[in-house]
């Protein structure tokens, strides 16, 4: 008993792998024309494909200090060492405002096209000329220009304007604008070289190495700039070579070279430049602040220079005596140093202020510049620039918000704490030093004034003087010394390897793999139609899954026919269809033989549904036992769709009901048939109460008179798993045969004979494989191909109700297929 239980409970989940393999095989031409359409649309885009090519360019960052460099030149500072600057550099790289710089240098918004083989290909670095837009000047944006030489010189501009007014685009300014135009195709002749001013194109054409050909057009458009810089943003891969390693390796795909190698050496060249420019930028500061002060110092210098002489002039003083020299030299070192000393508070000052009021620390002057060279300040102003740089440079790829600038923030302001101690401890040291000088200042002085008061004049107008010289003097060393590490410095970039067409690099389109694709798209397609098919039908395809899902056996398989009568046995007795009905009729002597059946025989055929052929197999059974020679009855047992009548071509004005309500006796209701020893007794006319006739004792009367008369009588009964008329007539058979049609009848349809089998309500049962073929696709109808209405909706007519519109169409379709069968 739980074997069976185990067969019950499969109802509806099986898989049968080896009927999927031949299902798939039985649409091999399906298959075929799939893959060959998949091959055809991949040769088709491979055709077509522009080829992309992959070139490359290699560069290193190092830490290239300045020959000149020395504790007293500190202009420039090391900007966290080689590590640093290489993941600076690459950030820089991958910015979007430095691949702006580029795109903008290059006037990579211009596009170039000619026309391709199979469409308009870039052109870029093969068209005679090249242009050179005014980036200040509007341009119409989107626009397509054609180029078309009339000679070597000459060339017609052309363009379409759909409206009266354009989308010009400013490149420099970054903004929109709209021109009025006119309406229609812009024709007109420029030369190379000639400037062209237009309100939606300024520029000029400059000729290139190649050639033009006359007649051959080109095609110019000025493209979207952000998305021209977003193209090449996220196209260009920047990697270094290997962890910590100084080497940085770029690469751009693209199906133009020369664009590829320009757009390469470009940013290199670029970020060269910037970071020169940036490597420069304290000691150029530096220098725009002594040229500002020697100016001053050079208007001062002139102006006691001119006093001295004037005096020396009006009071015939030459020269003081040697005591009085020494006196004054003494106090004009003094005050040298007493300068100096306010010239390095001042900037201590300036440089206090401005950490504790600003943010931005780029214009920071060197600390050389007032004579600072104590370690501690020169290193923490050089660490404070190095972070702000740093901060700066991460503004480029990330957000406002991220945690790294939090991060360079607390630094910032831990060595501005730091440097801020630092410089206090020199002020103060400073400041004791200046009370020191100003004390012997004041000694000199007193000795001075013992002097004439014109040496007195004298020793303080040349104090003066030597002053403003020794100033003077002390501010060209500097700029001598800053214009020194600027012209030395080079850049931190050096390019090993340029990038360069060599001649390779072709990277796609990889026809083979299209190929490859095609093939397992062409054959996944049917694939996955025919899995849905299997999965998602849910009829009995073959033999071995109705033993799995029932312990009912099978007593015999019936073939499909293609015969135009339902009598196919009649008509066709050698034929494959009636040798199966031979076999059948083998099968249930056999079983009457095992459960010791004598005399009259009875058979009752019923079904889940209609359409699977129970009166097509009850007639044909009946048929082979009458041509045994065996006395046969077919009872025509469906009382709510009677049909037998028609293929023996016999009335059913009066038949089983008749008898059934008293109207008619045996004989009354027996008809004879065109086959020798059978006799028919159809259904008559459909009664109100079905169930109810079957149920009476007439019925029982019915099969007693039939058993007396007859060696075998095959009932035609309605469908066990619709209504309940079979149940009524089981108890009168000695064996129920319950058809299966393949592809037909559903897996769980199965489920209720099982019920009613292991519940013991019908016995001596087996299932007839109708309609089966070993490589059948799923399809409907066989001959004729009987089908039913039961129930509500296609079953209907059981219930005595007509079928609607949508069982009528049903009906007209399975009659219209049939007919081209």
């Amino acid at each position: 008993m739980a074997q069976e239980d185990d067969h019950i409970s499969d109802v509806g989940s099986t898989f049968d792998f080896k009927g999927f393999v031949l299902k798939v095989l039985s649409y091999w031409q399906l298959i075929l024309v799939s893959i060959g359409i998949s091959l055809a649309v991949a040769y088709y885009n491979n055709v077509r494909k522009l080829p992309v090519y992959r070139l490359g360019n290699s560069i290193s960052i190092k830490d290239d200090q300045n020959p000149f460099f020395t504790t007293n030149t500190s202009l420039t500072f090391n900007w966290g060492g080689t590590s640093d600057k290489v993941n600076t550099a690459i950030t820089i790289l991958r910015s979007r405002s430095h691949n702006e710089e580029v795109v903008e240098r290059l006037q990579y918004y211009i596009d170039y096209k000619q026309d391709g083989e199979y469409q308009r290909v870039n052109a870029y670095g093969f068209t005679p000329f090249r242009v050179v837009a005014d980036s200040s000047a509007f341009q119409a944006q989107g626009n397509t220009f054609t180029v078309l030489f009339k000679d070597p010189e000459t060339f017609t501009l052309s363009t379409n304007f759909p409206g009266e007014n354009a989308r010009v685009f400013n490149y420099a300014a970054k903004e929109y604008s709209s021109v009025v135009v006119e309406k229609g195709k812009f024709e007109r002749d420029y030369k190379l070289n000639e400037h062209i001013d237009l309100p939606f194109f300024s520029g000029r054409l400059m000729p290139t190495d190649k050639a033009p050909v006359i007649g051959k057009p080109f095609y110019v458009q000025f493209k979207h700039f952000d998305g021209t810089v977003g193209r090449f943003k996220g196209g260009v891969s920047v990697n270094p070579q290997e962890r910590g390693s100084s080497v940085v390796n770029l690469s751009l795909a693209g199906n133009n070279k020369p664009e590829i190698v320009d757009y390469l050496n470009g940013t290199v060249r670029v970020l060269s430049e910037n970071m020169l420019e940036r490597k420069n930028l304290f000691a150029t500061k530096t220098i725009r602040f002594i040229d500002s002060s020697l100016a001053v110092k050079s208007l001062e210098l002139q102006t006691v220079e001119d006093e001295l002489n004037k005096f020396r002039n009006e009071n015939q003083i030459i020269d003081i005596s040697a005591e009085t020299g020494k006196l004054n030299t003494k106090l004009t070192t003094l005050e040298v140093r007493k300068e100096d000393i306010n010239r390095q508070l001042a900037y201590f000052q300036t440089l206090e202020d401005y950490l504790k009021t600003r943010e931005d620390y780029s214009d920071v002057p060197a600390p050389s510049v007032a004579g600072i060279s104590e370690g501690s300040i020169v290193s923490g102003v050089g660490r404070i620039l190095t972070l702000a740089e740093e901060r700066r440079k991460y503004q480029y790829s990330l957000q406002e918000n991220s945690p790294v600038f939090d991060n360079i923030d607390r630094q910032i302001n831990a060595v501005k704490a730091v440097l801020l101690e630092n410089m206090d401890s020199s002020q103060r040291l400073l400041r004791q030093e200046l009370q020191e000088i100003n004390r012997d200042i004041a000694i000199a002085e007193a000795e001075i004034r013992k002097l004439p008061q014109e040496q007195q004049d004298l020793l303080k107008i040349q104090r003066k003087y030597s002053l403003s010289e020794k100033t003077y003097n002390l501010f060209l060393e500097k700029r001598s010394e800053a214009g020194l590490v600027k012209a030395a410095n080079v850049s931190d970039v050096m390019v090993i390897d340029t990038a360069k067409d060599t001649g390779g690099g072709q990277i796609g389109p990889n026809t083979q793999l299209n190929y490859v694709m095609a093939l397992m798209v062409g054959g996944l397609i049917p694939l996955t139609f025919v899995f849905l098919l299997v999965f998602l039908n849910t009829n009995v395809h073959n033999a071995q899954e109705v033993t799995r899902l029932s312990p009912i056996p099978i007593l015999g398989l019936i073939g499909k026919s293609r015969l135009s009568t339902n009598l196919a046995v009649f008509e066709k007795p050698k034929s494959a269809i009636a040798e199966g009905f031979r076999g059948l009729r083998s099968s249930l002597q056999f079983m009457y033989k095992k459960h010791g059946v004598t005399g009259a025989k009875t058979v009752l055929m019923t079904s889940s549904v209609s359409g699977e052929g129970k009166t097509f197999c009850a007639m044909n059974l009946a048929t082979v036992f009458a041509l045994s020679e065996k006395k046969t009855v077919l009872v025509g047992a469906d009382l709510r769709k009677p049909k037998i009548f028609d293929d023996f071509k016999i009335n059913n004005d009066h038949g089983m009901v008749n008898y059934l309500i008293g109207q008619e006796t045996v004989d009354g209701i027996l008809q004879k048939s065109m086959v020798p020893h059978l006799d028919v007794i159809t259904a008559g006319p459909i009664p109100p109460n079905p169930s109810e006739l079957l149920m009476n004792e007439q019925m029982d009367t019915l099969i007693e008179e039939l058993k007396k008369r007859y060696d075998y009588i095959i009932m035609d009964a309605p469908p066990i798993g619709v209504v309940a008329d079979a149940l009524n007539l089981v108890k009168y058979a000695d064996a129920t045969l319950y058809l299966v049609r393949q592809d037909y009848t559903k897996r769980g349809m199965l489920e209720v004979i099982n019920e009613k089998y292991m519940k013991g309500e019908i016995k001596n049962i087996s299932f007839v494989l109708n309609h089966f073929q070993h490589s059948a696709k799923y399809g409907y109808g066989y001959g004729y191909g009987y089908g039913y209405g039961y129930g509500y909706g296609k079953y209907a007519q059981y219930y005595g109700m007509e079928p609607g519109p949508r069982e009528k169409l049903k009906t007209w379709w399975r009659k219209t297929m049939r007919n081209f069968e």
